[in-house]
């Protein structure tokens, strides 16, 4: 698509430090942190379930005020719905509150409120990384509610360092050891991988000596995580995957995965919000579809992240030129893409689920402010497109 590998280059040039949050984990000095996550998280996420419905542990039950009721609030299963929330999106960009290293402020009963709340809009969602215990919590808070939810799981890993990868990978191997794989839609290895590689050694092109390098610093994480699956004796196949931006994949990687998966955000392209639907499926089309099927294997593609944002912390990012980060643009993206994305059968994964004031604090601009709820968990005012989607 004209004009797509120069709107990237200005979209992640803008974002890539928001990303860059789960690569706090790789910080030396966490150690001592990260030998308690490792050998207390999915002990504590196993005792939790093991614990029987009687509500004695306060992070397995929900008390049923906030958010989301349940007719038995020691009985995550029972929840209320909500009849403003519709089950009209393919996926939901997720990342469970307090799941950055060093701090690890996250969860269980909070992430049963998002997964309680999600599964009423989508039957799939996909995390960024394992760090904090993650994985399991949101595996166990799937059981716990008894919902109808697939996961993609994720890895974030770096190019200059190992640690990361391997801490994640056997987060999730002890998490899938305890929680199984029936919930598990795939493992996503890499998020922005080859954009960060690119940018730092200077490159531009995914497809060039540079972008081969990083490509081979990429592929045998994908190939050691395909691996220890393999080894588990799963009752089923798990897809292993990557995530970048869409100008972004490098052929190599590409025929080395499942299925890839597409940042694709008419906000930072400047394109006006009348235009932003059409113009994210034609370039996810044209920029990532046709090119996997080009290739051997046609991975599978999705729409990592798409979306709008509803508000910016100060005046000079409030807009991308043509139009707002406001509600009422959030709305108007909303009708015109989901529905339609839905109809065509473009697999997105919808960004995100709810406002993070982290980001705010540390990023400023729209970063804290791209979800469809606020981060108190209420609704947006807006009004959820009703087309069902399995």
């Amino acid at each position: 698509m004209e004009g797509g590998t120069r709107y990237l280059e200005k979209q992640e040039a803008a974002r890539t430090t928001r990303k860059k949050w789960i690569v706090i984990g790789s910080i030396i000095g966490l150690v001592a942190i990260i030998a308690v996550g490792v050998g207390v998280g999915v002990a504590v996420a196993k005792n939790n379930s093991n614990k029987d419905s009687s509500g004695k542990s306060s992070s397995g039950s929900h008390s049923g005020k906030g958010p989301v009721e349940q007719s038995d609030p020691n009985d995550p299963s029972t929840f209320v719905r909500d009849a403003n929330l519709k089950h009209s999106f393919y996926g939901i960009a997720y990342t469970p509150e307090g799941s950055q290293l060093p701090d690890c402020g996250n969860n269980l009963e909070d992430v049963i409120k998002d997964i309680q709340l999600m599964s009423q809009l989508t039957s799939r969602i996909r995390l960024y990384g394992a760090d904090c215990n993650q994985t399991a919590l949101v595996l166990d808070a799937i059981q716990r509610t008894k919902v109808d939810m697939q996961v993609y799981l994720g890895i974030y890993n770096i190019p200059t360092d190992p640690t990361p990868y391997t801490r994640q990978r056997d987060l999730i191997k002890e998490a899938i050891e305890t929680y199984g794989v029936d919930h598990v839609a795939g493992i996503t290895v890499g998020n922005e991988f080859m954009l960060n590689y690119l940018n730092a050694n200077g490159g531009t092109e995914p497809n060039t000596p540079i972008g081969d390098a990083g490509a081979a610093l990429l592929i045998p994480n994908i190939t050691d995580t395909r691996n220890m699956l393999a080894g588990m004796s799963l009752p089923k196949t798990i897809p292993v995957g990557t995530s970048d931006a869409g100008s972004y994949f490098n052929n190599l990687v590409m025929e080395s995965i499942d299925y890839g998966m597409a940042n694709v955000h008419p906000w930072f392209a400047n394109v006006s919000i009348d235009q932003a639907a059409d113009w994210t499926e034609t370039f996810f089309q044209e920029n990532n579809v046709v090119v996997a099927n080009a290739l051997p294997n046609k991975p599978q593609m999705f729409i990592a992240e798409t979306g709008w944002p509803t508000k910016s912390s100060d005046a000079g990012n409030a807009n991308n030129g043509p139009s707002l980060a406001s509600v009422p643009n959030l709305q108007t993206f909303l009708d015109t893409f989901t529905c339609q994305a839905n109809q065509k059968g473009t697999g997105y994964f919808f960004f995100s689920y709810f406002d993070e004031p982290w980001k705010d604090k540390q990023f400023g601009g729209v970063e804290g402010w791209w979800g469809l709820f606020n981060a108190d968990r209420t609704l947006k005012d807006i009004t959820i497109p009703d087309c069902h989607i399995d």
